[in-house]
This record gives C-alpha cells, structure tokens and sequence, in this order.
C-alpha cells in the first residue's frame, strides 16, 4: 500500500481561510476564519465529499493552529470541527482565548 502525502496547508488572507491543497492544485478542503485583535475566530470548517475521511481536515486544523501559534494569536474555536479538534488534542488548548 502506498501512502500519499498529506495536503499542504495555507493561509489565503484574501479569503480568510486555511486552504488544504492536493499535490494536484486541488483545495481539498479550507477552515474559514474571522481575525480582530491578534484573535482567530474559526467559523467553518470544509472539506469537500470525495475527500472526506481521509484525515484531511485534521491536517488542515492541525497546520492552522500551529500557524495561529507562530503568529502569536490566540483562537475562538467557534466551528464545531475546531472545537472537537481542541478537545481531542489538549497541547492546543492554550491557544484558546480566555483559557
């Protein structure tokens, strides 16, 4: 069996999402965002039907806090996906505002 690399992850501040990219230019999938006051409030989470379960949008949330992180923000986890995504991996749960 071979194992495809996973989606490279972006930020697209135009469109303030995350955007998961196939190795083909495919967006797989993105996490919509709103930014105020060095916080992220993640409002949606997508990842299109013929690449669900396929781990996707936890590489893409993944790589989005991690990016939160470097940048020095902290995150409203206001999707449900996010939230679980939190809560399923508590080294993230710092960056929670009001934490």
């Amino acid at each position: 069996m071979t194992t495809l690399p996973g989606p490279s992850v972006a930020d697209n501040d135009s469109k303030q999402r995350y955007e998961a990219t196939l190795a083909d230019g495919e967006v797989a999938g993105y996490a919509a965002y709103e930014r105020a006051d060095g916080v992220t409030t993640f409002t949606h989470t997508v990842v299109e039907p013929q690449h669900e379960g396929k781990g996707i949008g936890s590489a893409l949330v993944r790589a989005a806090l991690e990016a939160e992180r470097a940048a020095g923000r902290r995150i409203v986890p206001q999707c449900s996906f996010v939230r679980a995504f939190v809560e399923r991996h508590p080294e993230h749960a710092d960056l929670v505002a009001g934490s």
